[in-house]
């Protein structure tokens, strides 16, 4: 096969020396438009098991590459005068031209042509050869002139950043993070050789313009970046390979790069052509060789449409979740600003753990000590108490108001359309009962509507009667007597999305019979296929108001701990929160702030008859999911300072359901990031929820202050004790087991110290 490779990076060469591995008959050109030796940037980062990977496919390359890595285990984090170091993480660094050298003396040993200083402008100047391998960079000339066909998305990021050299030496990945008048700036730098470390130094836009830098050249930027890193760089000198460019162009933006198609015809896509991951988690290199040993590997094996097509579906998917990654370390960084005020401690870890590809239990594999200390500071500053041991964050208590809470776990909400005319029957009593003596710090009611014409389904739990409070009661009493937990009411009132079948008969849809007519913000159905809603009158907004607060006060006679308002979801009061579904021209429509009028007249109502000091948290849809005209994060933080200023104690943070348009981007933790952005900008207590599965998960989130308190929902509908089994599987013996069920808490912790890969994952 005759195959022209278009860029001499680690793409374009390592493609071609797999694929000379494996078939020396292929005959290959390398094309690259620099001369040789000339290259952008200072070192390469790889990992331990990127290393093995490349030994498995060339031991010859992977054992050249592995003699001149500099090595370091250790990340150090400076951060207002402390250093935090932990360990474990297993990275190497090459530098760039180095590593070019390895790959062009290896492919033209294994009898590989490389040409240099070759501008090609499409790939029709290459129609005498079989395969295109395009590996041509983020800016691919190859991948433009196809642009229909491969439909790039090209997302230029806002920070602006600089690549630098130094011969500081480090013997770990080192963070740097100093304070200015003008904001934040820091430092990505890593040592790949024994003289020399990359130093890439970057800001907000906001910064960089107040701090001068657009209007200097590249020695006057250096002499700026020393002395505002002085202290870290210990008379150490900086320098750039970037000539005197001013700095608009020595300074860059990040090229987020996905396309949506990979090959046409024989070219192909490789490499930073094909997608791009941030340099902050150090992996495109990694991409670029791994994309090259999956598609050298499919060649031969069949036609090439079908080795092609094959490498495609195959790359993509890793792919995507490296750059899942890679977007979530990619945007803690754009938004440094929120976590300002973390402490260092809580400021590490959050830097750690920003991508979510490292977890908490995963740092306490690399470090055990440095987790065990994190954890016992948390522990002392969430108690106050400054002899108390370590315990994982997610067995810390939390007060929200009067509420004292044992853990950070909470039965989240969940419907179980299980009453009859409202009223809560033996199936409640067991299931609210069995899931509070399963461990959690809070249990919260299915949501409870305020009135008969409010319920989802007629099969939903109400509280707007005597008999219905008293049903409640029984079951408050239960959890009170037999249980450390404490248990809150979760109140709403369906509104337009009301009137519909059972869940398991037919989710959303409208009832055949025996249905009620419905309200809402603005007179639109939910769907097309469900009930016309009417439009709320003023009269109608007094009357569920006053329901609201009735409510409240049978919910304060029940004995309920705290009340949640369900704000979201579509439901009534969520109707006028979005844009998507509030249409009204009198004072409750339109801005923002009067979509929130009405919902708070009814938080108030609410606060007024659910006394002092029993908390109220309000569950919020903090985007639509809606590309456009939907809520966004931004608008999360600003209806969450309303709530927090009229008295709401926490922010349960859910997303989505307020449309049929809505298109959510799934993932483990998924809507984790739109709490910690509420957190950490509205600075409120938050509740996070979506897909949060795992005791890491909560340890995670609860630590690096993305939310006060992590909600679960189907974990604890197939486990009740999912709480306790946590505890036993991390060997925490402070929660107690309800006396009846002792001996299986104590093997369940024999089995878990024994064998924890046999215990079920929690």
């Amino acid at each position: 096969m005759k195959i022209a490779c278009v860029g001499g990076g680690p793409a374009g060469l390592y493609f071609a020396i797999s694929a000379k591995l494996r078939d020396p008959s292929h005959e290959i050109v390398v094309l690259e438009r620099n001369r040789a030796g000339d290259t952008f940037g200072w070192g390469v980062v790889l990992s331990d098991a990127v290393l093995e990977t490349l030994r498995r496919n060339d031991p010859v390359t992977a054992a050249a590459i592995q003699a001149d890595f500099a090595y370091w285990d250790d990340i150090d984090v400076l951060r207002r005068g402390r250093s935090i170091r932990s360990g474990g993480h297993g990275f190497c660094g090459i530098g760039r031209k180095r590593l070019l050298n390895i790959l062009q003396e290896r492919a033209a040993g294994l009898g590989v042509e490389l040409r240099f200083e070759v501008e090609l402008e499409a790939p029709e100047t290459l129609a005498g050869h079989d395969l295109v391998v395009a590996a041509d960079g983020a800016n691919s000339r190859m991948r433009e002139h196809g642009a229909r066909h491969f439909r790039p998305d090209i997302d230029l990021r806002r920070n602006r950043f600089v690549w630098l050299g130094s011969d500081r030496r480090l013997d770990a990945f080192t963070f740097v993070f100093q304070e200015t008048p003008h904001g934040l700036i820091w430092i990505h730098a890593y040592q790949f050789d024994a003289e020399t470390s990359t130093v890439i130094v970057e800001c907000a836009p906001e910064t960089w313009e107040r701090l001068g830098f657009a209007a200097l050249d590249s020695a006057a930027t250096i002499a700026r970046c020393e002395g505002l890193f002085a202290d870290f760089l210990q008379g150490a000198r900086l320098r750039s390979n970037a000539g005197h460019l001013r700095g608009s162009a020595i300074w860059l933006r990040f090229p987020r790069v996905h396309c949506e198609r990979w090959f046409q015809g024989n070219l192909v896509l490789m490499g930073d052509a094909a997608h791009t991951a941030h340099f902050s988690i150090g992996s495109g290199s990694r991409l670029a060789m791994e994309d090259a040993i999956d598609l050298a590997s499919r060649l031969g094996h069949g036609p090439l449409e079908q080795a092609l097509a094959g490498y495609e579906a195959a790359r993509k998917l890793e792919v995507m979740r490296l750059q899942s990654a890679a977007r979530n370390s990619m945007e803690w960084f754009e938004h440094l600003s929120r976590y300002e005020h973390l402490q260092p401690e809580q400021f590490a870890y959050a830097l750690l753990t920003r991508s979510q590809r490292v977890s908490h239990e995963n740092l306490r594999l690399r470090d055990p000590a440095y987790l065990a200390g994190l954890e016992t500071w948390f522990a002392r500053r969430t108690t106050g108490d400054p002899e108390v041991a370590g315990r994982p964050p997610m067995f810390t208590p939390f007060r929200l108001r009067g509420l004292e809470l044992a853990n950070r776990v909470v039965v989240s909400p969940m419907s179980m359309y299980s009453a009859r005319d409202g009223v809560p029957n033996d199936f409640h009593l067991v299931h609210y009962g069995a899931r509070a003596q399963g461990g959690a710090g809070l249990v919260v009611t299915e949501m409870t509507d305020v009135l008969a014409e409010g319920r989802i389904t007629p099969g939903c739990a109400g509280i707007w009667n005597d008999e219905q409070a008293a049903a409640w009661r029984r079951i408050v009493d239960f959890v009170h007597e037999r249980t450390p937990a404490r248990i809150a009411l979760q109140l709403g009132h369906a509104g337009p999305k009301g009137a519909t079948k059972l869940e398991w008969e037919g989710a959303n849809e409208p009832l055949e019979r025996g249905a009620w007519p419905l309200l809402a913000a603005s007179a639109l159905p939910w769907s097309p296929g469900n009930q016309l809603p009417r439009a709320m009158t003023r009269a109608d907004m007094d009357a569920v108001s006053e329901a609201y607060g009735e409510a409240a006060e049978r919910a304060a006679w029940a004995g309920f701990d705290m009340i949640e308002l369900h704000f979201a979801h579509g439901y009534l009061l969520s109707s006028f929160i979005t844009p998507l579904t509030n249409r009204r021209r009198d004072e409750y429509g339109g801005s923002l702030d009067n979509r929130l009028r009405y919902p708070l007249e009814v938080f108030r109502r609410v606060r007024e008859a659910f006394p002092d000091p029993r908390p109220i948290s309000v569950r919020i849809s903090a985007t639509d999911w809606v590309e456009r005209d939907g809520l966004s994060g931004e608008d999360a933080v600003a209806i969450a300072r309303v709530f927090a200023a009229a008295g709401a104690d926490a922010i349960d943070i859910s997303a989505g359901q307020t449309s049929p348009m809505a298109r959510p981007i799934y993932g483990r933790m998924f809507q984790t990031p739109l709490s910690d952005q509420v957190r950490n900008e509205a600075r409120v207590a938050t509740m996070a929820v979506g897909n949060i599965t795992e005791a890491d998960h909560v340890n995670s989130i609860i630590l690096a202050g993305r939310a006060d308190l992590c909600c679960l929902a189907r974990p604890h509908l197939s486990d009740p004790n999912w709480t306790l089994r946590a505890a036993a599987q991390l060997d925490y013996d402070g929660l107690a087991w309800p006396d009846q069920y002792l001996a299986g808490g104590e093997q369940l912790r024999r089995l878990s110290r024994r064998a924890p890969e046999l215990t079920l994952r929690v």
